[in-house]
């Protein structure tokens, strides 16, 4: 392993072993956030079939919900049958027969990555990596002297890019 001497050293040869270990795990993070862009359309999306039966005599508020139907909305209702786009309810059996479309397994895995809340099993590795890039955007400023042209470029170019970002902000 490499000697670290100086506080120089130490941040480049930390961002160097981290951005190795955390290369993989950034693949995957780009990639499912490619796929969240397009979550509001069928972009890799296929159709599944669900018929199961539920609680009985649910509202509509309550039936959207239990079905975790975006934009849910009954078309009708006729002889303890909710008709809505997607299926078909019966208050009196609990019956549901819906589709729904869905991302393939790994993918929906992937998008989850980016949807995880501090009570699920995924927030510590966001955590993890939130962490580790605010590090390598520090640990950056120690990769070239503070006096040659590439880091007074680089620090122009930081600038450049946090102005746009809080333009883009708060259009």
């Amino acid at each position: 392993m490499d000697k670290i001497k100086d506080t120089r050293s130490f941040m480049r040869i930390t961002h160097r072993y981290l951005g190795y270990f955390m290369a993989g795990i950034m693949v995957i993070y780009a990639l499912s956030g490619v796929l969240l862009i397009y979550r509001d359309t069928d972009f890799l999306k296929r159709e599944k079939i669900y018929d199961k039966v539920i609680e009985k005599n649910l509202s509509e508020k309550e039936l959207g919900k239990e079905l975790k139907i975006k934009n849910f909305e009954v078309l009708k209702t006729e002889n303890n049958i909710i008709r809505f786009k997607e299926g078909s309810y019966n208050t009196l059996t609990g019956q549901a027969n819906y589709t729904k479309k869905e991302l393939p397994f790994v993918f929906d895995k992937m998008t989850k990555l980016h949807k995880a809340k501090s009570e699920d099993r995924l927030s510590p590795l966001n955590a993890f990596f939130g962490i580790c890039l605010f590090f390598f955007v520090i640990s950056s400023f120690w990769m070239f002297n503070p006096k040659s042209k590439p880091f007074k470029r680089g620090v122009k170019f930081t600038i450049a890019g946090l102005v746009i970002s809080i333009i883009l902000l708060l259009i």
